[in-house]
């Protein structure tokens, strides 16, 4: 069938990431190393290399999209850039293309290898390639022409998404569940455990906390954003209103009809677009609307152009008949009154230097012309403006170490049979929610590891806003005579799991063996 196929290959090579066939072969990545060139702004030429092997930056983008196109599947438009960046969409995409040369290299090693046919028969079970349950060659080709793929790169790409299948399977089947193991994960699933714990939140220990001067300069110092004042200015600025000219407009017959014409959606009844014989009045007020807007725009761009020099809006207010109003200081987050809603006329005046003449910038309350009068830049004010800010953040900070911090103590203590409260006798719940204390996956799974009356947990946990301390109180051991029975699907379920750390160790054992640069453009956002 690869013979068919190749037939009619095709010179194009892979541009664009095709929806249907990556649903139905989810993880195919064609790596075309070795042949990214120059990136055109004298950087790298190239997403990263990987023991001296290249991957283009052509091939980085074209991975990118694929993977940004799957999470949009599943986001859909809740994949905000924010959301795209706190996800590490384009770290995981240089990742995985750093992983896989890896993988395909230890491949050669393994002596890891698939055959065509064996490609054949994968790519004859791709559904987007069948026509009534049966691979179709037609549909094959015409799929692949319209995405602009010939069959060679698409069986190329295939045959290596299989040898990095098979070669992760290899890692995978190495993996084994010991029989202790299995006992363990039994007495988690069917043991009851008793806790003592004791808890601390920032609240409980706040009052303790006291900070000197120099605590509190060194606080401020380290968290300077936290408390700067905002930049601020204070303009003057005139403002044009095209609609009190446009009476004073006149507009010839020519004017309004290609003003209908092209504004002919704007003029629709029940029956669908109204003629121009019906419409007419409307249609040139309309016209003597625009023409006075555009002409009152030009007007102010003139203006602007001869008073620029020396920052004179009251010379060009006046050449425009209008009045300068001022403002007192402002920052963007909380303009002026005058100015509260016209969001361009505040991000124009942050824009301007002092004494710096802007505009002219449209609105829908007219046109603005705008001058800086003067600046206040952003900056730290110095502590005795702000002492009372800077103490309440840096005591919730401390308070919040010190409940950490008495709560570790606190664990020796419990190792001890120090007094503290119980939980009550509770079973492995997956979802993590601890009687008495809350949700906490990592506390659940903490508790079921401790055996031996007080031995108390590693570490505290913090759930919600406190911290806890906890130590076994108590541990119901459940009869092992049903281990025997349960053993298979046990060790079932946790096979999948092991086989998982293993190829992640195998896979991080190759990346810290290996020589890896990558081009820090392709980490932007």
């Amino acid at each position: 069938m690869l013979g068919v196929m190749r037939k009619y290959k095709q010179s194009i090579v892979i541009k664009v990431v095709f929806v249907v066939i990556v649903l139905s072969f989810i993880g195919t990545i064609f790596l075309v190393w070795g042949k990214g060139g120059s990136d055109g702004r004298g950087g790298k030429s190239y997403a990263a290399t990987v023991n001296g092997t290249k991957i283009s930056l052509d091939e980085f983008q074209k991975s990118y999209y694929r993977t940004r196109g799957l999470y949009e599947q599943i986001y859909g438009r809740s994949l905000t850039p924010e959301l795209e960046k706190q996800m590490g969409i384009k770290k995981l995409t240089i990742d995985t293309l750093i992983d896989n040369v890896l993988i395909l290299d230890e491949a050669k090693k393994m002596g890891v290898k698939v055959n065509k046919d064996q490609v054949a028969a994968e790519i004859a079970k791709i559904p987007a390639f069948q026509k009534n349950g049966a691979f179709d060659f037609g549909v094959y080709q015409q799929t692949l022409k319209v995405n602009r793929i010939t069959p060679k790169d698409f069986e190329e790409s295939q045959e290596q998404e299989m040898v990095l299948q098979k070669t992760r399977n290899k890692i995978k089947e190495s993996a084994t569940v010991t029989d202790a193991e299995v006992k363990e994960a039994f007495k988690k699933q069917n043991d009851k455990v008793n806790l003592a714990y004791v808890s601390f939140s920032p609240a409980d220990v706040k009052g303790s906390v006291k900070l000197t001067d120099q605590e509190l300069t060194s606080y401020l110092q380290e968290h300077q954003n936290d408390f700067k004042t905002p930049e601020q200015v204070s303009v003057a600025y005139t403002v044009v209103n095209p609609a009190q000219a446009a009476a004073k407009v006149s507009v010839t017959a020519d004017e309004v009809q290609t003003y209908y014409q092209k504004n002919i959606d704007r003029y629709q009844g029940k029956g669908g677009i109204l003629p121009f014989a019906e419409v007419k009045d409307k249609a040139t007020a309309d016209a003597q609307k625009q023409k006075a807007a555009k002409e009152a725009y030009e007007k102010a761009a003139e203006a602007v152009n001869k008073f620029k020099a020396n920052g004179d809006l009251d010379g060009a207010a006046a050449a425009l008949g209008g009045k300068v109003e001022k403002t007192a200081f402002f920052t963007a987050k909380a303009p002026a009154a005058a100015l509260a809603g016209e969001n361009e006329v505040v991000a124009r005046a942050f824009a301007l230097k002092q004494g710096e003449l802007g505009g002219p910038v449209e609105t829908a309350k007219g046109i603005y012309l705008v001058k800086v009068l003067d600046k206040k830049p952003a900056a730290v004010p110095p502590l005795a403006q702000i002492k009372g800010a800077v103490e309440a953040k840096a005591v919730e900070v401390k308070a919040a170490d010190l409940a950490k911090k008495k709560a570790e103590e606190a664990l020796q203590q419990l190792s001890k049979g120090g007094a503290a409260k119980e939980t009550g006798s509770f079973g492995f719940a997956p979802t993590g929610v601890v009687p008495a204390i809350g949700t906490s996956p990592e506390l659940m799974e903490a508790a079921f590891t401790l055996n031996a009356p007080n031995q108390a947990a590693k570490q505290p946990f913090k759930v919600g806003e406190r911290w806890y301390a906890v130590a076994l109180k108590s541990r119901t051991e459940a009869p092992l005579t049903e281990l025997a029975k349960d053993s298979g699907s046990i060790k079932a379920a946790l096979l999948p799991k092991k086989q998982q750390e293993a190829l992640d160790k195998w896979v991080k054992g190759l990346r810290e063996k290996a020589k890896i640069d990558i081009n820090p453009m392709v980490l932007q956002d």
